[in-house]
């Protein structure tokens, strides 16, 4: 990378891109809200609403299949997982917080393909409330900018 490269934000254009968006209905307004913003984005960006695919699965614990799945089709340019997992009482908290990540990771990972994880791991409903909307259009930012890179790097 030569020097003035550094620190620069990457390709931001969309056009063309196919974006899989998996999205946790657990803490569903939080989680409508991070897809709605994520998917306007997107729109901005220039994707085409026919090359978005959005499904939904019961928590966050799930996103993860569903991204394989849509790996496992090579019909994505880059994937898009979005959840809220709020602290509780009990340990849980951190077992769905880390395994949720960690099942993001490894899918993008094994599959070369870009995930932008947008599972918020949050202490209270009103620190999420106060992310979803950035952390949605980030999402999308981050799912085309990616995918424009490996393609670049490809």
């Amino acid at each position: 990378m030569r020097e003035s490269e550094q620190g620069e934000a990457g390709e931001l254009t969309g056009s063309g891109l196919r974006i899989g968006i998996v999205r946790a209905r657990f803490n569903d307004r939080i989680t409508r809200e991070l897809a709605d913003t994520c998917l306007a984005e997107l729109a901005t960006l220039g994707v085409a609403p026919r090359d978005i695919r959005h499904v939904s699965v019961p928590g966050a614990l799930e996103v993860s299949l569903a991204l394989k799945v849509m790996a496992d089709s090579g019909d994505f340019d880059a994937l898009i997982a979005l959840g809220c997992v709020i602290r509780g009482e009990t340990y849980h908290f951190e077992l769905v917080a880390n395994e949720s990540g960690a099942g993001v990771t490894r899918v993008s990972l094994d599959h070369q393909i870009p995930i932008a994880n947008a599972i918020l791991t949050v202490e209270t409903l009103e620190q999420a409330q106060v992310r979803a909307v950035d952390k949605g259009r980030d999402a999308a930012r981050v799912a085309v900018e990616m995918a424009n890179l490996l393609e670049d790097l490809s």
